[in-house]
């Protein structure tokens, strides 16, 4: 089954983000917008609830902070331990001072490596995954927002996105991959 959607295509962001606030305004649902740069206070305009990649970075941070700690007491002190500058090695506490920077430095590579791979399986974008960039203007310099038109009266909805400002908008019948 086919849906439609209106596509609104606008050449300025202060003009997009004014005419999100007017859409929503009217209720009217937002698929998605395409922009070639990101725009500030867009998510804010949108209503999109906030991010929560801190939290897992953090926690991604904990794990890395973890692996070191126990990688470098199995290392040094388990496996092989060695004097080095007359520091025993016997116990990871007393060591632990010159363990810091292997400490910072896993806990960084952990959280940033492990947050890469989440926001690329949160935003679904795989290797040799085909764009879904709808119009290539908006790798460029235009602005598009994507409409639900759903049982709406279209050319009702075409007047007001022209009265927001959209220099161009299309019904385009989509397809649903359900």
């Amino acid at each position: 089954m086919a849906s439609k959607v209106i596509h609104a295509i606008y050449n300025d962001d202060d003009i997009l983000l004014n005419a999100v606030k007017a859409v929503r305004s009217e209720h009217y649902h937002i698929e998605e917008i395409y922009t070639p740069f990101p725009v500030h206070g867009l998510e804010k305009a949108m209503g999109l609830a906030d991010t929560r990649i801190a939290i897992t970075s953090f926690m991604y941070g904990l794990v890395g902070l973890g692996v070191a700690i126990l990688m470098m007491n199995y290392i040094m002190i388990e496996d092989w331990p060695q004097d080095i500058g007359g520091k025993p090695s016997f116990s990871y506490i007393e060591n632990m001072p010159a363990f810091v920077p292997i400490m910072f430095e896993m806990t960084v590579f952990f959280a940033a490596h492990l947050m890469v791979i989440t926001f690329y399986m949160r935003s679904k974008l795989w290797p040799f995954k085909k764009a879904e960039n709808p119009d290539v203007r908006t790798t460029d310099d235009h602005f598009l927002m994507a409409i639900d038109a759903g049982s709406k009266d279209v050319d009702e909805v075409s007047r007001f996105l022209s009265e927001t400002g959209a220099i161009e908008i299309s019904l385009i019948e989509k397809e649903d991959d359900h």
